[in-house]
């Protein structure tokens, strides 16, 4: 065997290798990928590989050499998918189909809703909050305030009115 057809950075050389071991890599990207289109686009990667160095590939272990670099390049076009999937589940965007109109409405109601909020009086506004904010029951806050349920119904009831009386059914 003369030197040149032992040495891959010849073309002829690197085309016998590429058409003696192409079609099974090609198979066992695909068995690992189950995507055509990956699977070529990762034996176009490790052939191009090969090529940058064929001058530190022996010519022996060129098989186990072509078979490596498909497997390492496969992993890691696997932990790179993992990383943009990560990526985008943490930075969805919050669209939404919202009309800018309603966006504002929607602002200027809150703002009215919090203004209303801090004008009632301190006792109302402690029922209000800790019924509708913090979710306690009429018990609940009675035990917390050291009154009866009645009071209770009797501030949430005040503080509703005026509620509805500033900005509308809440």
């Amino acid at each position: 065997m003369s030197k040149n057809s032992r040495n891959i950075c010849h073309s002829k050389t690197f085309e016998f290798i590429y058409n003696t071991y192409a079609k099974a890599i090609r198979r066992f990207l695909f068995f690992k990928t189950q995507d055509v289109e990956a699977a070529e686009d990762i034996l176009q990667d490790v052939f191009v590989k090969l090529w940058d160095n064929c001058s530190n590939v022996d010519y022996d272990k060129v098989k186990s050499y072509l078979y490596s670099i498909a497997n390492n390049m496969f992993i890691n076009e696997k932990k790179h998918q993992k990383v943009v999937h990560k990526y985008n589940e943490n930075h969805k965007k919050h669209d939404t189909n919202e009309s800018p109109e309603f966006i504002m409405l929607e602002k200027e109601f809150m703002e009215k809703l919090e203004k209303t909020i801090a004008s009632l009086p301190e006792k109302q506004r402690e029922v209000f909050l800790l019924n509708r904010i913090e979710k306690k029951k009429y018990k609940e806050i009675a035990d917390m305030l050291n009154i009866s349920v009645k009071a209770v119904e009797k501030r949430m009831h005040q503080a509703l009115v005026v509620m509805r009386t500033e900005i509308g059914k809440v």
